[in-house]
């Protein structure tokens, strides 16, 4: 497998757990942080904004993953490489979010 696939599918696996947290908090009509609140990413979108961000993320997820080479279920490096970026992916968003909503 050529380099550029497995930094597709590691990307692909963050952009997907990152569409998770935006795109339900969105459709549960609550607010949440995102890059176009103010301060970005502390202060608070508006649930629309979020579902939007969180599909153009899953979207964003399904591209690099399955339109970047040949993904398959049945291969475990390619699975987990997707895994392994979104397990970070929710490390750092576990943080980040930690953060902002710390003390609430």
């Amino acid at each position: 497998m050529p380099w550029y696939q497995y930094v597709a599918y590691f990307f692909g696996g963050a952009f997907s757990v990152n569409a998770i947290p935006h795109f339900v908090s969105g459709v549960m009509g609550r607010s949440f942080p995102s890059p176009f609140a103010k301060p970005p990413g502390k202060g608070m979108s508006s649930p629309m904004v979020n579902v939007f961000w969180g599909a153009f993320n899953a979207i964003v997820g399904y591209l690099l993953v399955f339109r970047v080479g040949y993904f398959a279920a049945h291969d475990t490096q390619s699975v987990a490489i997707v895994g392994l970026g979104g397990l970070l992916m929710g490390f750092m968003l576990a943080n980040a979010f930690g953060q902002v909503f710390k003390g609430k």
